[in-house]
């Protein structure tokens, strides 16, 4: 009897993902727990393991394609049993052709192959290489310049098996042919602007989808404190010091417990909404903005309130690495009620951030800066200041309730001795 492999719910309440390429052919014997494909979210790049075993009779969606959960994607021939026989009711999609120059189709591997060098060279330097983190690290591993691998993906995008037909020598002949490339799109009328088109990756129309149901759909207010850092800092400077402590933590790993405290201070905002429910929760776990290449995930660090500072600093650097490696695995990206946005090390010192869902707010982290204030004496003088802001679902939180945490988080944060107990 054929197994069904279907598309995954990778993230709560997601309503389908991108199928980036497949790892396995039709004929090929596929163990339990084998990586078959490569799926993209709005979250991040994940590898699809099979949980069965069998022959791949089957792949009924091509690669690049937007698949709706619970789809079947594919199909495995079970013992004794033909591809035939395992794919009967199933029809395999149909494989996008291109007429080439005698008005046949062919393989876009092939196309690509038949094209001049210098011709593939001009094409991939007035475009953007678009691919996945686990590609991009496979290129730096064997030392491959992407600028120079033909992408036979969606929309030029190099996935592996671009990777392993790419010829070393390659290198220097396609290099030598851009040169003389230019970064526009083309010729352009005198007076007019020139420009050039950056396709959508998956990722990037997964992320517009969501915050805009996010905007549309959640109504949400917007609080903002001013916490003076001084004290924590001057801690940090006392840890960095003390050549005992195996670990420096960052500024956003005290954020971190800060917020976590002032969920443990006010429990009823350490919640979520549902269709039915107010969903509170008796731990605190939080999701970490990562920026990486063409996006942004959020992993969750789980039962932060519950972990030292030393351990939170630890599980947050690992979880950063594995996201711009593309190394998260589903689960690191669910749960949680809550997440952290840091722009400081940017510059910027106050905005607002988009909750994303099921999440019920998002404080976004401004930078700390030098500025003058006046103190409860009216004398005035010149503290570290740092401007949160709190971006709450209206239908989860009230006013108040946010406003209680919020003065609960600053109160921590401007005596940061409370992270340590």
């Amino acid at each position: 009897m054929p197994a069904v492999i279907r598309m995954p719910e990778l993230l709560a309440g997601a309503a389908e993902a991108v199928l980036l390429s497949w790892y396995v052919s039709p004929g090929e014997e596929v163990s339990p727990g084998q990586v078959v494909a490569e799926i993209e979210t709005d979250k991040a790049t994940v590898e699809l393991a099979a949980d069965h075993g069998g022959v791949a009779a089957g792949l009924l969606v091509e690669g690049g394609a937007s698949v709706a959960v619970g789809t079947p994607i594919l199909v495995l021939a079970g013992s004794g049993e033909s591809a035939d026989e395992a794919m009967a009711g199933f029809a395999a999609p149909a494989t996008p052709s291109v007429a080439s120059d005698n008005g046949s189709a062919g393989d876009p591997a092939e196309r690509a192959a038949a094209q001049p060098a210098a011709a593939v060279a001009l094409s991939a330097l007035s475009e953007r290489r678009f691919a996945t983190p686990l590609v991009r690290k496979l290129a730096r591993e064997r030392g491959i310049d992407l600028a120079v691998v033909t992408g036979t993906g969606p929309a030029g995008r190099v996935v592996r098996r671009d990777l392993e037909h790419h010829r070393p020598e390659e290198n220097e002949t396609v290099a030598t042919a851009a040169r003389p490339a230019s970064p526009s799109s083309g010729a352009t009328e005198p007076g007019e602007q020139g420009y050039v088109e950056i396709p959508h990756t998956p990722m990037r129309r997964a992320i517009a989808r969501r915050l805009t149901e996010s905007k549309s759909t959640v109504p949400h207010f917007y609080l903002e404190a001013d916490c003076r850092v001084d004290a924590l800092l001057e801690l940090r400077r006392a840890i960095k010091a003390d050549e005992s402590i195996p670990v420096t933590p960052s500024l956003n790993d005290f954020v971190l417990k800060a917020v976590a405290a002032a969920f443990t201070e006010v429990p009823d905002a350490n919640v979520v909404w549902t269709a039915d429910a107010v969903r509170r929760y008796d731990s605190v776990s939080i999701a970490v903005a990562v920026a990486v290449d063409n996006g942004l995930v959020t992993p969750v660090v789980r039962n932060v309130d519950r972990r030292s500072l030393g351990d939170v600093s630890r599980t947050t650097a690992s979880l950063a690495v594995r996201a711009r490696e593309g190394k998260l695995k589903q689960a690191d990206l669910e749960g949680g009620s809550f997440a952290v946005s840091n722009l400081g090390m940017y510059g910027i010192e106050r905005f607002a951030a988009i909750i994303s869902p099921p999440h019920s707010g998002i404080l976004a982290v401004g930078a700390a800066t030098r500025r003058p204030v006046v103190d409860e004496h009216g004398a005035l003088g010149v503290a570290t200041m740092m401007t949160v802001t709190l971006s709450g679902d209206h239908r989860a939180l009230d006013g108040v309730l946010g406003a209680q945490w919020l003065t609960a988080f600053r109160k921590t944060l401007e005596n940061p001795m409370k992270i340590l107990v």
